[in-house]
């Protein structure tokens, strides 16, 4: 909105020539994001505590150290929602068909989120939707998103797919791309929705993600840095990085409130849709499969529930003590503070290792 209202103005001074510059509005996303959160979190986890008597259930079978945290409040996830969406606005480039499309997704899986979360907490039940009916909304929201993408993109890379470490390769995907963009979007939700169940632990890897994918977006949106780089050219995708900023910004702002012992859980109302968001960035940025690395973390934990239930329906035994990944550690004896710090170190090497592939080529 600042964009459209002060630069875009008849005759405006030249001071307001810095909302021309995507860095510079970045930064603005990012501090506005963190000041909205800080400002509105406190009033958020009051209002969650008044509404949710005994707070988000906690798993029978899960670990010990855990029903500690029995009575905090979930749905943390609206602190995040509530800086991003605002400076988000406030920030971007409205003409860019990218945000709105990448903010659609991530308010359709704040909502699916939502649903889930408020029936765990009003059935005071660990189950929440049924799988099934969040799965097929998800695809949906999903679908409805790359087809949108597809629409907008430019018509020679609109259904490629980008192969990282090598120069010019694009495999074009024809129709199999809406399959394909529509997993990347719906496995990133539901692989940082897994992740979420320590404090702090998902977030931390999100925003080093977001931070990942948003210079990403800058560079391929950016003709003279793609160029250098030999990376494919993707007009529009630098506003991108706006959002990024603010997704950033809102999740510092969340893990204040998130870090141990947590005052809130992010629950999946910001779980999957900041899943969802990562996931739907990486498409838009033809850079699904470096999203497999830079959010490697998420795919470790994702695979393990897999793996975990693969094996006990097929074989009737577990390869691990417990799922999610974090969960098996803890099992072994790992402090949670342990857990969740080698945890982000392994996300921050894998963020390192798929910025890589924008130089190793």
């Amino acid at each position: 909105m600042l964009y459209e209202v002060l630069y875009r103005m008849p005759d405006h001074p030249s001071l307001f020539n810095v909302f021309r510059y995507i860095t510079f509005r970045t930064g603005g996303a990012t501090l506005t994001a963190l000041f909205i959160s800080f400002m509105f979190g406190p009033m958020v986890i009051d209002s969650l505590r008044l509404r949710q008597k005994r707070g988000q259930p906690i798993r029978e079978d899960g670990t010990r150290t855990h029903f500690v945290k029995a009575g905090t409040p979930t749905m943390g996830g609206f602190i995040i929602l509530l800086g991003l969406v605002p400076s988000v606005l406030l920030w971007t480039n409205f003409s860019n068909a990218y945000v709105w499309i990448v903010l659609f997704v991530t308010l359709g899986y704040g909502a699916i989120g939502f649903a889930d979360d408020y029936l765990k907490v009003s059935k005071i039940s660990p189950k929440g939707v049924s799988s099934r009916i969040k799965l097929f909304f998800e695809i949906v929201i999903a679908l409805i998103g790359v087809v949108a993408l597809v629409h907008v993109a430019e018509p020679g890379m609109a259904t490629m797919l980008a192969v990282p470490f090598f120069k010019s390769v694009l495999i074009p995907l024809g129709l199999f791309f809406y399959i394909f963009g529509a997993f990347v979007i719906v496995g990133a939700g539901n692989a940082v929705n897994l992740t979420d169940g320590l404090d702090g632990l998902a977030i931390v890897p999100v925003m080093i993600a977001a931070a990942s994918l948003g210079f990403i977006a800058y560079v391929v949106g950016n003709i003279v840095f793609a160029d250098y780089l030999q990376v494919h050219f993707v007009p529009g995708t630098g506003e991108l990085a706006v959002f990024c900023g603010a997704l950033i910004g809102a999740g510092l702002g969340f893990l204040w409130y998130n870090a141990p012992p947590a005052m809130v859980f992010m629950g999946d109302t910001g779980s999957l849709a900041i899943g969802g968001a990562l996931g739907a960035i990486s498409v838009v940025a033809k850079h699904e499969l470096v999203l497999a690395i830079i959010g490697g973390l998420f795919v470790l934990e994702a695979v393990s529930v897999i793996v975990q239930v693969a094996s006990f329906k097929l074989t009737g035994k577990r390869v691990f003590r417990m799922a999610p990944l974090h969960h098996h550690f803890e099992q072994k004896g790992w402090a949670e503070s342990t857990v969740v710090i080698r945890f982000w170190i392994i996300a921050g090497v894998l963020a390192m290792v798929g910025l890589a592939t924008l130089k190793l080529r």
